[in-house]
């Protein structure tokens, strides 16, 4: 149930992100999650609710739930501060209530005006266009990032929503090399050669919409889930499972780390029981052939620019 990353630590190969997970249930949803049997918590400082998910790991802490290494705890890097890393990392660290994360990443490739340490706004110029700073490189962020390693703050650093061009830049110019990619990919969004490039030179990928989006996004972007693919409910019938433990399994199969988000007890406990089954080849192959080459997280809706254009 764990991948050993290229920094020589274990990732658990399934984890719970708290994106959209609202404050006041925060604190249930972790500890809950935690009795259930998950290890891994993906949070971000754009989430904006750091604070509540320290409060929740300062309460498993304290009752004995769990102790500090049993947890994998990854948040990143927000655009703005990609100036101010080590800043930015240790405001993240006071707001969880840890010594040190398992993993942090650079949330987007995307340098922005900053702001002030840990509001993570996304400035739009007068032209209603994200404003891009392009006096930092994506390399100076990394340099930054690795000093983070060396400080004790962080055990590993990666990256998230890099393509391959920038993906294969990172490896070229990095002296600690990204020990993860987290990027949204999902039946409808295989991203194939991303995947496998990354597994290539050891870099782990992490699904960040590993069931499309479901819900959440269909109600911030207006996309479409492919939950309600009818090839992935014919596989849960045959299966006996869900159609997102159907997806979850593949993703799991094809080597990536999942993080599916659920703000409900009953698919949070559905989400984690993919481990007492097994898609077949012809199954996986079917699954494969789902693919639409459709993204579901669009930051262009806020931003005024498609950087992934």
């Amino acid at each position: 149930m764990a991948t050993t990353l290229n920094s020589g630590f274990t990732m658990p190969i399934i984890g719970l992100g708290v994106w959209r997970m609202e404050s006041q249930q925060v604190k249930d949803l972790i500890l809950n999650a935690i009795k259930i049997g998950y290890r891994h918590f993906d949070c971000a400082a754009k989430y904006k609710n750091e604070e509540e998910v320290g409060e929740a790991l300062k309460e498993a802490f304290n009752s004995g739930l769990v102790k500090r290494e049993d947890l994998f705890i990854t948040t990143k890097l927000w655009n703005s501060d990609h100036g101010h890393v080590v800043e930015a990392c240790k405001d993240s660290l006071r707001k969880l209530q840890l010594d040190y994360l398992d993993l942090y990443l650079v949330h987007f490739p995307v340098p922005t005006r900053h702001t002030a340490i840990g509001k993570t706004a996304s400035v739009l110029g007068e032209d209603g266009v994200l404003d891009i700073d392009t006096t930092i490189s994506l390399e100076t962020t990394w340099r930054a990032m690795e000093d983070l390693v060396s400080m004790g703050l962080v055990r590993s650093i990666g990256i998230s929503n890099y393509g391959v061009i920038m993906v294969r830049d990172c490896l070229a110019y990095s002296k600690i090399k990204p020990a993860v990619n987290q990027i949204e990919t999902h039946p409808y969004f295989q991203r194939d050669s991303l995947v496998k490039f990354c597994q290539k030179h050891g870099v782990c990928v992490t699904a960040h919409t590993p069931l499309g989006g479901a819900a959440a996004n269909t109600e911030l972007f207006g996309t479409v889930s492919c939950l309600d693919d009818q090839l992935l409910k014919g596989l849960a019938g045959k299966y006996k499972k869900t159609a997102a433990q159907i997806a979850l399994r593949w993703g799991i199969q094809r080597k990536t780390v999942v993080i599916p988000k659920s703000s409900k007890w009953e698919r949070l406990k559905e989400n984690f029981q993919v481990f007492d089954f097994e898609l077949s080849k012809e199954d996986m192959e079917l699954i494969g052939n789902m693919d639409k080459k459709y993204r579901t997280n669009q930051p262009a809706k806020f931003w005024g620019i498609d950087i992934y254009g």
